[in-house]
């Protein structure tokens, strides 16, 4: 998703959608209090299989509100800063 001056409207609703689901709320959560995560940290704090948390994460990765970087065998997530921005300035801008 490119990050513009202004978020477009099909941004904001692939946000929100993104944000639309509990477990990527919480999946949200627990990258912001860790600042990073693998995969199986944020699997290990929901009752979720793993290839559900894998396709959460997906959705908050393409709608610009993580960052995943692989390590090895592992991706590692955090949460990205710009997404957040777009998200809120987009919002009060409603």
């Amino acid at each position: 998703m490119s990050r513009q001056a202004t978020t477009t409207d099909d941004e904001l609703a692939a946000m929100a959608k993104a944000i639309g689901h509990p477990a990527r709320v919480q999946s949200r959560r627990m990258l912001v209090a860790r600042d990073t995560g693998a995969t199986s940290e944020v699997v290990d704090g929901l009752p979720l299989a793993q290839s559900t948390v894998s396709e959460h994460l997906r959705i908050l990765r393409e709608a610009g509100l993580v960052q995943g970087e692989i390590d090895g065998p592992r991706t590692r997530y955090c949460v990205d800063p710009k997404g957040l921005a777009a998200l809120k300035a987009a919002i009060s801008s409603l």
